[in-house]
């Protein structure tokens, strides 16, 4: 006798009962940093957590190498992009960076379904602007001005809605 695993199961119900449990869509989403929703970003990229690989070979085994896991760690900054405003949150907390003044904060990425209620969430911890970026300004192009804001964190968590209701 088979037996189906518990995603397999859970899509078959969902079928029988004209369920669709579509992927979310990339472009709904929010940043918070701190409780303040801080703008509208066209692009947040650079959520990547890793686990460091080590290897050890055991005397006299020469068909394979144990593959040990290692430290984890979080190789990139988060990278938020968006439209210039007169809002200069992001800027002034760069600004205190430059100047020696380092304040770190929380803050949270939220990917929002259809009708955009939160859904799954990314915390990051203890994050300061790392590199600011300007929008590149052309008399030809007809295109919103764009700024990037580069974040070093501590660590990221996920959240899920699915978690949360179990």
């Amino acid at each position: 006798m088979t037996s189906l695993g518990l995603n397999a199961a859970f899509a078959a119900a969902t079928s029988m009962l004209g369920v669709r449990d579509d992927p979310y869509m990339a472009f709904h989403f929010l940043v918070e940093i701190e409780g303040l929703v801080v703008g509208g970003f066209s692009e947040v990229s650079g959520l990547q957590v890793e686990t460091v690989v080590e290897t050890y070979r055991e005397g006299g085994v020469n068909e394979y190498e144990h593959k040990l896991a290692g430290s984890t760690r979080y190789p990139s900054n988060l990278v938020l992009k968006h439209g210039v405003t007169d809002i200069d949150t992001l800027w002034n907390w760069h600004q205190d960076v430059t100047a020696g003044v380092i304040e770190r904060k929380n803050g949270t990425l939220y990917l929002l379904d259809r009708k955009r209620r939160p859904v799954m969430w990314w915390d990051f911890l203890e994050a300061y602007p790392v590199k600011w970026t300007g929008p590149e300004l052309r008399a030809e192009a007809n295109t919103v001005a764009v700024e990037t804001v580069e974040l070093v964190h501590r660590g990221l968590s996920k959240t899920s809605l699915g978690t949360l209701l179990s």
